[in-house]
């Protein structure tokens, strides 16, 4: 090699490499996230000028939450994925810690019957939010070095499942059902998808099954929401209030809404309208087109991220594109069924759109790991060996 063509072969590997990512997918994730400030502006302006003598202030702690969660979605795509790894198992416990300190005096928040917010100074997050991206990281993390054992119990099921459980129980002690849920059916899909024997997760679910159930029988609050989904309209003011009132929205947007800022719910009629119903006032202000059109914009983030799962060029970067597609995808769909009383009513937040600054961060940077992995090349499912998962 000439002189010539080692300066140059030199200077191009010094040179900043571009970024790569799925540009359809960025554009999802945008349009998501500026849909969600105007409309947590729309739905809480009234609320928050009667109650908090600030019409701006959801609006100025949403914008703050959507601007940190655009800087950690570029730190993400810029760091890459696979730095993520050797963090894996650092997350997980850190996350778990915080979980436990919740509990702690001085430290934990309560609201609305929950203890499920750490206070730092004069800002308060959610370790939930937290603990969810750090599983899905430790779950890839582990299926992508047990390939070759994921069918034996004890090397590929039995740990994920007693990690699943500890962080199972102490979401339950906050109370976060929902949120137990999610990870619960995200945690048998990735050991589903990675080969795992399906007599081993029947039986799982099937032990998991009756302790759900007992959790909701015992639980007056649980119990009264799963009755409000089966007739809301049995109890209008009581207990299906809520799922009444986010219906009467969605009824009165018909097909074009009753234009931005127009809404009647938000109100003081619909509770926790900037926050879990946020789609709501969606359907009531932009109409059926404007819920089909957030609807749309999440099926297109799903579709591109299992593209992503599928262009990856190993199996870590898979199992997290799908880890992280399905989380998205669990918490829009029980958000979405929720307000539209397909699902018992939960206090879950519908991704890059409900106000909350631990989920508008949270939300965009598993946007920003997924589209680092999206970058990928090489097709990780389509060199898959046939049998057992994708390995």
């Amino acid at each position: 090699m000439s002189a010539s063509a080692a300066i140059r072969v030199s200077h191009a590997r010094d040179a900043p490499r571009a970024l790569s990512y799925d540009p359809v997918l960025l554009g999802a994730v945008l349009l998501l996230t500026m849909l969600g400030v105007v409309m947590v502006y729309s739905a809480s302006a009234v609320y928050a000028g009667a109650r908090l003598g600030d019409g701006l202030w959801f609006f100025k702690r949403q914008l703050a939450g959507a601007a940190l969660g655009l800087f950690a979605l570029v730190l993400a795509l810029r760091l890459g994925y696979r730095r993520l790894e050797k963090l894996a198992t650092p997350l997980l416990l850190l996350s778990l810690l915080l979980l436990v300190l919740v509990h702690v005096p001085g430290l934990g928040r309560a609201a609305g019957g929950a203890r499920r917010w750490l206070a730092v100074g004069p800002l308060q997050f959610q370790p939930s939010e937290l603990v969810k991206l750090a599983l899905v990281l430790w779950l890839a993390r582990s299926l992508s070095r047990k390939q070759d054992r994921i069918r034996i119990f004890s090397a590929g099921l039995l740990p994920h499942l007693f990690v699943l459980g500890i962080v199972a129980a102490l979401l339950l002690l906050e109370p976060d059902f929902g949120t137990t849920m999610v990870i619960g059916c995200l945690t048998f899909a990735l050991l589903f998808i990675a080969g795992a024997r399906v007599a081993y997760l029947a039986s799982g679910a099937a032990l998991a099954a009756p302790i759900a159930a007992f959790l909701v029988w015992h639980s007056r609050y649980r119990l009264q929401r799963v009755l409000a989904f089966l007739d809301p309209w049995a109890d209008p003011r009581g207990y299906g209030y809520q799922a009444v009132e986010s219906l009467l929205a969605f009824g009165a947007g018909g097909t074009w809404g009753v234009g931005l800022g127009g809404s009647h719910q938000k109100l003081f009629f619909l509770p926790a309208a900037h926050t879990d119903f946020i789609l709501s006032i969606v359907g009531e202000e932009l109409g059926f087109l404007g819920v089909a059109a957030v609807l749309l914009l999440f099926a297109v983030l799903v579709w591109r991220g299992l593209k992503a799962a599928q262009a990856a060029p190993d199996a870590f970067g898979c199992y997290l594109a799908l880890g992280l597609t399905l989380l998205l995808a669990l918490e829009a769909l029980v958000n979405a069924g929720m307000a539209l009383s397909l699902l018992p009513t939960k206090g879950m937040a519908l991704p890059f759109l409900s106000y909350g600054m631990s989920s508008a961060v949270a939300s965009l940077l598993a946007a920003g790991v997924l589209l680092s992995v999206s970058g990928g090349a090489g097709g990780f499912l389509r060199h898959a060996r046939p049998g057992g998962g994708a390995r």
